[in-house]
């Protein structure tokens, strides 16, 4: 008799992975629940309830349950690097990160190494081989789509990574968890950054950064309000500082740049650039899912953002990424590019921001 596939499920106490667990024993894989344990000291991730709603869920299915603690690599690869690229000016993205460096980097190689032919995640996001190459695609629910965040998975790892609830929109998933009768089926979605519990990105800059407050500047460089300190804040952000004597909150307006060496933001009533035809993106630290060559794609910067018009020219130290409509750009942000075919929305891969030009 032919022995099932093994399949490591990263079980993170929430809905998506346990239903996840779900299909693919139903599937008849066999299936191991893990458990990924990451503390940082001070921060109110509820580890304990995440890992007992993982270990009801791995009792309920009767399948076996593992742990791995790796709070020290999440420390020094995602969360040290994350504060040190944002008091430098830059916009990383943490969640991003922690999918290539832990989830699809230390946690995907113990698993294989343990003896697993597959390993698996709750993520909204399709992997499909085709002719011997894995590929990856958009989720088939455009409002959960998190192929943006996997696009830094090595290609070599993709054909041995499985995203079962991708093929299925939010209100499915939680069906199927209510018919799976799984003991978390109502649970809450998380909200906040990776495995740090409910804690905004801005809370966590608050809390580990010394900020001090600095001017907010017009486009012609006039003070016009006040901010927290440049550090925490992004490009497109449009909370959090004051003009005019008028919280941002009641008046729009957008940072288009910042400056942490003067400690200033710039801000503007205009999303994207009035009287520009272009950004161009410089773009290194490229990982590429299949091949990819100079030509027209589709790209975004953003979780979410709708989907821009872009040409690729590849260069000997990374690429430059053309998009056709003028935006204002982070730079340390992931530009992911993507293309249309008959499977669906596929992931190309992409690469960090490093220099944003705007014509």
């Amino acid at each position: 008799m032919r022995k099932a596939p093994i399949v490591y499920v990263g079980l993170s106490g929430g809905v998506d992975s346990a239903v996840s667990a779900a299909l693919l024993q139903k599937a008849g894989y066999e299936v191991v629940g893990v458990f990924i344990r990451i503390a940082l000291p001070g921060y109110p991730c509820p580890i304990a309830t995440d890992r007992q709603d993982a270990m009801r869920v791995a009792a309920h299915l009767r399948i076996q349950f593992k742990e791995i603690d790796l709070s020290e690599a999440y420390q020094k690869r995602v969360f040290d690097y994350t504060l040190s690229a944002f008091a430098a000016g830059r916009t990383p993205n943490p969640d991003t990160l922690c999918n290539r460096e832990i989830k699809f980097g230390l946690f995907f190689e113990w698993a294989r190494a343990q003896g697993a032919n597959f390993v698996a995640t709750g993520h909204y996001a399709r992997t499909q081989v085709l002719h011997g190459e894995a590929h990856l695609y958009a989720g088939v629910d455009t409002a959960k789509d998190q192929s943006y965040f996997l696009y830094m998975i090595p290609e070599g790892h993709l054909g041995h990574v499985l995203f079962p609830v991708g093929g299925y929109t939010k209100p499915e998933v939680r069906s199927l968890a209510q018919s799976f009768n799984l003991p978390n089926a109502t649970r809450k979605d998380s909200q906040g950054l990776c495995f740090l519990g409910d804690i905004s990105i801005q809370d966590m800059l608050k809390r580990e950064l010394v900020l001090q407050k600095g001017r907010v500047l017009s486009t012609d460089g006039t003070v016009i309000g006040e901010h927290e300190g440049a550090s925490r804040y992004t490009i497109g952000q449009r909370h959090g500082f004051t003009v005019a004597g008028h919280s941002s909150e009641t008046q729009a307006q957008y940072v288009i740049a910042k400056n942490v060496a003067d400690n200033t933001i710039t801000v503007s009533p205009n999303q994207t650039p009035h009287g520009s035809t272009k950004t161009k993106l410089i773009v290194s630290e490229l990982n590429w899912i299949g091949e990819v060559t100079n030509g027209t794609y589709l790209a975004r910067f953003r979780y979410r953002q709708t989907l821009i018009p872009a040409t690729l020219t590849l260069t000997d130290d990374g690429a430059l990424v053309e998009l056709v409509q003028p935006h204002y750009a982070p730079e340390g942000q992931s530009v992911v590019l993507y293309t249309q075919d008959a499977t669906g929305l596929r992931c190309l891969g992409g690469g960090v921001i490093q220099k944003v030009q705007i014509l």
